[in-house]
């Protein structure tokens, strides 16, 4: 797989992991999380891949735009992935952006994510 290629396909999956279906879907989800994956959220709170699933399955949740989206292979079957996303809250219309990264590892031939972090961007004052 070219760097391209990597670059495209691991952007689709975070593009999909942001989706309210996939989100919601244990068994698609599951598919995409390592047997190992951790994230620390924009919160700080840390997060396994079973409260993952479980937390998930039931959230209400409108997907964000994805932005400035870039792909480094770090390590044969490693790749480091980051991102901006960005929220506008329905009702005030404010927006919300997140700096996100992620670790996808390559398993059995299948890309999955490992690690992810985000970090929520301070709004101007």
């Amino acid at each position: 797989m070219t760097e391209d290629d990597l670059e495209n396909h691991l952007k689709l999956c975070e593009q999909s992991l942001l989706h309210p279906a996939v989100r919601r879907d244990p068994v698609r989800l599951s598919a995409m999380l390592a047997h190992d994956f951790q994230e620390i959220g924009s919160s700080g709170r840390v997060w396994t891949r079973e409260t993952i699933l479980t937390l998930l399955a039931t959230e209400q949740y409108q997907p964000p735009v994805v932005e400035d989206f870039t792909c480094r292979r770090i390590a044969n079957g490693v790749a480091l992935v980051r991102y901006r996303t960005v929220r506008v809250d329905q009702v005030s219309g404010e927006s919300f952006v997140t700096q996100r990264s992620s670790i996808w590892i390559e398993q059995a031939g299948e890309w999955r994510v490992r690690f992810h972090h985000g970090t929520k961007v301070a709004q101007p004052l």
